[in-house]
């Protein structure tokens, strides 16, 4: 291995300036191969915004047309601006978005629409509209939907354009590393846990690609999972399906194509796999509910959602096990059930169509099918919150009563200032004490700010978190960091992985590794 250098930068973001101003030259582009370059969920907190390599940004667990991707920008009143984007859709035929504003003044926040276009399911499309802002405190920039609440969809090329001469918005920081130099080679982290339980991570499909990386990422894991290339929008072939839906409406097409260089590697190097998802209620097109696989018709009865549910989870997994004989060890059966503000199953299509029941039937059909060995998952986030988490112990009581579930997977999307560490111990011992088999499914913890002040304590939580782990090891399955290198990150604005950007080794790398010393 090459020797590393942990570089600590001490960050001072330069405030965006925009003196006088000018025509048809573009201002601003959003600079997704970098980042999320300040663009954030706007919901009630159960949509998620993540990077689509190369150059563009996703959007998922929407529940209102206004859960969208947004930005705030340092707009002059009164200056004429056009603002363009490109979006995309997957789930339905066609579906209408609009450029937004939120604008606020004293407190008081008010909304405009700027621009509208209908993008058909698969193609990129462009948006595009003039804004003049009148005189406001703070200006929000977005993309929504109409009449599609649930619409998870993609953006691209958000640009503003203005006066000729104007300043480039920008969000650019001056760093002064601070070289720490490193003694020797970088530790591995799956030898420093090898006994205990499997260390992993999370690869998304380009990087499957680079073998490079995949070196890397072999020295480093002893189990990996396919980012997206996995859930249901990856592998449901629709316009398959809805051929053989002449014949048979429960029928079901499939296809591997995104999740093949991962596997295949993982099979060649003797790397385990960890599958997600099955059955979820995003990232699954919106076509495989409804009758005939078209989404302008009605939704389809619960007899035949049962019959594509049992169809598709038999397919994904017999596939498996003839291609990838011993490779998936485990499976996300279902993720994110329960919704966060009523605690209860949230009203997703799984429950329109099938039921609320429809939980246990996932995990009936993912025992009959699996390999044997395989480990089944249920998968959530917000298990420290205590309303969450009863809503999850609920269900997963449910579940266990026909005994086809082994296990739960934390989702640990955390801050180093939320939740608190008594917390995440007391939802850990809760499950524990359920006697499932445990594993942290999607762990990263974010700092708003990069600094050497909230690096350490960035590293102090994820020290705490795997001691919180090693203690129940003989039950633990696996810990798995959602992601490598920060720049990678869904939340890459949050800096919240074990590597920077340019693939040193944070003080967390070394706090999850002395945590196992």
């Amino acid at each position: 291995m090459r020797r590393f250098l942990c570089v600590l930068l001490m960050a001072a973001v330069l405030g965006a300036c925009l003196p006088g101003l000018a025509e048809n030259e573009m201002i601003y582009q959003s600079a997704f191969n970098q980042g999320l370059d300040g663009w954030y969920a706007r919901s009630g907190g159960s949509a998620q915004v993540e990077l689509l390599p190369p150059t563009a940004l996703h959007i998922r667990g929407r529940q209102s047309d206004w859960h969208s991707p947004g930005r705030d920008f340092d707009l002059v009143p009164g200056t004429p601006y056009t603002l363009t984007v490109q979006v995309r859709q997957q789930e339905m035929d066609e579906a209408q978005f609009m450029i937004s504003v939120a604008h606020s003044s004293g407190g008081a926040e008010s909304y405009e629409n700027l621009a509208r276009g209908t993008a058909k399911r698969g193609e990129w499309t462009t948006l595009s509209g003039d804004y003049t802002p009148g005189l406001f405190d703070r200006y929000v920039l977005y993309v929504e939907t109409v009449n599609a609440p649930s619409l998870s969809f993609d953006i691209r090329f958000f640009r503003i354009y203005g006066p000729e001469g104007m300043e480039k918005m920008s969000n650019i920081k001056e760093e002064e590393p601070v070289l720490l130099p490193v003694e020797g080679e970088l530790p591995s982290l799956k030898e420093a846990y090898a006994g205990k339980f499997d260390f992993g991570a999370c690869v998304p499909g380009h990087l499957a690609r680079s073998q490079e990386a995949m070196a890397f990422n072999a020295s480093q894991f002893s189990i990996l999972t396919p980012e997206n290339e996995l859930k249901p929008d990856a592998v449901l072939d629709v316009n398959g399906s809805r051929k053989l839906a002449a014949e048979d409406e429960t029928a079901v097409a499939v296809h591997f194509d995104s999740a093949k260089p991962l596997l295949d590697y993982a099979q060649a190097h003797g790397i385990k796999v960890h599958g997600h998802v099955l059955v979820w209620h995003s990232q699954t097109p919106e076509a495989f509910f409804h009758e005939g696989y078209d989404t302008g018709k009605p939704l389809v009865s619960r007899e035949i959602m049962l019959g594509r549910m049992e169809n598709y989870i038999r397919q994904v997994l017999e596939y498996m096990k003839e291609n990838y004989p011993g490779v998936i060890v485990s499976w996300d059966v279902v993720n994110e059930a329960i919704d966060d503000g009523t605690n209860q199953l949230r009203a997703s299509n799984w429950v329109k169509t099938v039921g609320e029941d429809f939980v246990c039937r996932a995990f009936e059909f993912a025992r009959k099918y699996a390999a044997e060995g395989t480990l089944l998952y249920y998968n959530d986030y917000n298990t420290a919150m205590p309303g969450k988490q009863n809503g999850i112990v609920r269900l997963l009581e449910s579940v266990m009563e026909e005994g086809n579930i082994d296990g739960y997977g934390f989702q640990m999307h955390h801050e180093i200032t939320f939740p608190s560490m008594a917390s995440i111990t007391a939802a850990v011992r809760r499950i524990a004490g359920m006697k499932l088999r445990l594993r942290v499914s999607e762990l990263d913890i974010g700092i708003n700010a990069v600094s050497n002040e909230n690096y350490q304590k960035q590293a102090a939580m994820y020290g705490d978190i795997m001691r919180l782990m090693l203690e129940y090891a003989d039950q633990t399955d696996a810990v798995q960091v959602w992601g490598v290198r920060d720049n990678q990150s869904w939340r890459a604005d949050k800096h919240p992985l074990l590597f920077d950007a340019q693939g040193n080794p944070k003080p967390a790398f070394f706090a999850v590794v002395e945590a196992a010393q």
